[in-house]
């Protein structure tokens, strides 16, 4: 287990960006059944099985890149932020445009910025990983403000040719996914202005990982193992394997995060937890001990969007009052590999 007691950063500007595309449930159903003669899917199964009514697909013409960026530029225009202002831009994802070059430099490009940029890539804990960089960095003193940014396209991995159930269950959380983008923009913490309940910032991140159980699901394509096997472009994953290995992780992390803090989960405004299903959402709450009434629903209405599930889950809970200056969230993220992580942020 990682730790780190930090307060050198804050946030400064969160944004999130999701295509204007939606698809249902049932039209996922119905695309399955038209590209797959011979294979029905059960009536009603992926909604029941998941919770979800709803995902953004990105249009044919986007990349990850575009994702971010659109995000990115939310984020410098309420910041009121030029280009030459950024130090630093991290683009921390699941998803990329290419192998090469790395996709930070795509989305600099699309913003005009020449900073520095650099990718940074664990499955859907990218982006909490992303902060993690970002804020380590800037207590160093070696940049004072850094944007980092995620942009997942997990739509182009889907496999909708479905030769027969077995294939399906593997191929099963690609119909759980959402495209989207999101940015926050980190600055050195403002010591000399705290809020009444203390400095707003970054108070502790803590990760936590069992790398044994990294087969469990895999998007093979691309890399050393599999460079042209179109077979490998799709997800595949077992799911109750992917159960376990979440459940070998523990809580041991989030418990002795809030124990280091002398905090308990009900000084949180809002707890953000990446959320695959919403079954699964409930079963990981309470393992945690978390109140349900902390968390924040979102795969219901957005699907599973990677790494952009805990700033989509901040922006929401941010817009409609739930959470603002001065006020405890936690952020906890759980990945594929497998990992868990957390952070602790006063807003």
């Amino acid at each position: 287990m990682h730790t780190a007691l930090s307060g050198h950063s804050r946030i400064s500007g969160l944004e999130v960006y999701l295509p204007p595309a939606r698809l249902d449930t049932p039209a996922v159903e119905q695309r399955i059944a038209e590209s797959s003669p011979g294979f029905r899917v059960p009536k009603g199964l992926i909604g029941r099985v998941t919770g979800i009514r709803s995902r953004s697909v990105m249009a044919e013409t986007e990349q990850a890149s575009d994702l971010a960026a659109n995000a990115a530029a939310k984020v410098m225009a309420e910041c009121g932020l030029q280009a030459p202002e950024v130090d630093l831009l991290i683009f921390a994802s699941a998803s990329q445009d290419m192998v090469e070059p790395a996709t930070g430099h795509m989305v600099a490009a699309k913003l005009g910025l020449a900073c520095p940029v650099m990718d940074v890539k664990n499955a859907c804990n990218s982006f909490l990983n992303g902060v993690e960089v970002a804020d380590s960095l800037i207590a160093t003193g070696r940049y004072a403000r850094v944007l980092v940014a995620t942009g997942e396209s997990p739509s182009r991995a889907v496999r909708w040719k479905v030769p027969d159930f077995e294939t399906f269950a593997s191929s099963f959380p690609g119909y759980t996914m959402s495209d989207g983008g999101a940015a926050v923009l980190l600055e050195a913490a403002d010591r000399e202005r705290p809020n009444p309940d203390g400095a707003a910032g970054i108070l502790s991140m803590a990760f936590t990982a069992r790398s044994c159980h990294w087969s469990v699901g895999t998007l093979s394509a691309g890399g050393s193992a599999f460079p042209r096997d179109p077979e490998a472009s799709y997800f595949s994953m077992d799911g109750e394997k992917l159960k376990d290995a979440f459940l070998d992780l523990g809580c041991e992390v989030l418990d002795q995060t809030l124990e280091r803090l002398d905090l308990a989960w009900t000084d949180f405004a809002v707890v953000c937890v990446h959320q695959v299903s919403a079954p699964y959402r409930a079963i990981f709450a309470e393992r945690a001990g978390v109140p349900t009434d902390l968390l924040v629903p979102s795969v219901e209405d957005f699907g599973n969007l990677a790494s952009v599930s805990l700033p989509l889950q901040l922006k929401l809970a941010m817009d409609s009052g739930r959470c603002g200056p001065g006020d405890l969230v936690a952020l906890v993220g759980l990945a594929g590999g497998v990992s868990l992580g957390m952070a602790v942020v006063r807003l």
